[in-house]
């Protein structure tokens, strides 16, 4: 299985910004690229929203896997933040 080499709060972050500010999603710039690297930390707190939300699995989730392992990793997810 890969591992990525950035936290996931860190992630989710970079996606966050690269929402607002790509105009593949709701900005306008057609290449953030540059302008992500430097705004994914004013997304942290809604990353870690994300993350806080993520942390019990649904129905079809818990059908198919450990529950507190996914709460473990969430956690951890959680704990990993980056400033």
């Amino acid at each position: 299985m890969f591992e990525s080499n950035r936290p996931l709060v860190e992630r989710i972050a970079r996606v966050l910004a690269g929402a607002a500010l790509s105009s593949n999603a709701e900005g306008s710039d057609p290449s953030a690229g540059e302008k992500v690297d430097l705004a994914w930390r004013q997304h942290m707190n809604q990353a870690l929203a994300v993350l806080h939300t993520a942390r019990e699995p649904d129905e079809a989730m818990a059908a198919v896997g450990d529950t507190a392992m996914w709460r473990n990793m969430v956690e951890a997810a959680i704990a990993q933040r980056v400033d």
